[in-house]
Order: structure tokens, then C-alpha cells, then sequence
């Protein structure tokens, strides 16, 4: 990159602390008087025009668009975040509807024995499921009805040893939910 110096132009001297203005101009070889009056001979190559404060703002905004600083200093809107209640986020991870007609199509044909059977390895499966991937509460919604598919729920989850069971929120599913905590440092049978 060839600069062209013009007489009067201040200019500083590389690698040296020296500056000075350009006095004259032979070829590749330019004189510059410094601050102090010294007359000095430099080559082209060893300076640098001094650029004013005017001559900067000047480069700067060259290719700029103003409405593009403009959009960059102005802060961008925060997004609200939505608070939670403190009781809703201690509320289950997961939920498991174990009513029959949530599981099939159709429970036509099916004897009660087989409805337990596929509610109780449903129940089991998703137990299983929560535990491998870590996650801390389970709610099994079951109903209330003559309470068989309770009791063996109960069987079920007390033969795991890292799990502890007991009636879910009330509020919430009335008596026919039993809540499970998974206890994530013991291992399961």
C-alpha cells in the first residue's frame, strides 16, 4: 500500500518516538522538520500520515449505517419470565393414567384378571422407565373403585428398595393417585 505524503502533512516516524511535518518531497525520500526545528531525512517506507481526530470519525462511519449503531447501543427488551409457585414446581415429573381405557382401544373381552395384569405391567414398565432415566416423582392414577389395583400397586412398589410411595395430592387427584419417589442413590433390586 503506496501512501502519498503532501507537504504540510504531520507525519510520525515508525519505530521511532518522532514526528514532524513534511517539509519536502524528493522521489522516495521526504524531509520532515520536528517540534524542536530539526530538519530530518526519512524514507517513505519509515512513515505514517497522522490522522486526526476528524479524518478517524471519518473512516469509521465510511461504510457504516448510522441506523445500524443506532439499533446496536439500544438495550434489547428483556422477555418476562413466568414465575412458578414454589408448590408447583415440587409437583410431579411424570404422570401414568392406569384406567383401562387409557391403555386400550377396547376392553371388550377382556376379563378383569387380564385388565390387572396389563395395568400392573404398564405400571411396572413405566416404574423401570423412571428409573433409568432419573427421574424423581411418578404419579399412578388408578382410581378409587374396590381398590384392588391399589393394593397391588402397593405389592409392586414395595419390592423395590429404592423407591418410597404414599398417596398423591388430594387437591389434584382426589384418592385415586398414589404419588412414587424414586431415590436416585440406591440401587434397585
Amino acid at each position: 500500500m503506496k501512501i502519498d505524503f503532501n507537504i504540510g502533512d504531520v507525519v510520525l516516524v515508525l519505530d521511532e518516538d518522532l514526528s514532524g511535518i513534511v517539509t519536502q518531497i524528493k522521489v522516495d525520500e521526504i524531509t520532515i522538520e520536528t517540534a524542536d526545528g530539526f530538519n530530518l531525512q526519512f524514507q517513505a517506507k519509515d512513515l505514517v500520515k497522522h490522522k486526526t481526530q476528524d479524518d478517524l470519525q471519518k473512516e469509521v462511519f465510511l461504510d457504516t449505517n448510522i441506523q445500524s449503531i443506532i439499533s446496536e447501543k439500544e438495550q434489547a427488551v428483556k422477555r418476562k419470565q413466568i414465575k412458578t409457585r414454589a408448590k408447583d414446581r415440587y409437583e410431579p415429573t411424570m404422570e401414568v393414567d392406569l384406567h383401562i381405557h387409557q391403555l386400550v382401544k377396547s376392553s371388550r373381552g377382556m376379563s378383569n384378571h387380564d385388565m390387572l395384569t396389563l395395568q400392573l405391567d404398564t405400571a411396572r414398565r413405566q416404574l423401570d422407565f423412571a428409573i433409568s432415566k432419573r427421574i424423581q416423582k411418578i404419579v399412578f392414577i388408578h382410581g378409587v373403585g374396590e381398590g384392588v389395583l391399589k393394593v397391588e400397586l402397593d405389592y409392586l412398589f414395595g419390592r423395590y428398595n429404592n423407591v418410597k410411595f404414599y398417596d398423591a395430592n388430594y387437591q389434584k387427584y382426589g384418592l385415586g393417585a398414589t404419588e412414587v419417589y424414586i431415590y436416585q442413590n440406591v440401587a434397585p433390586n
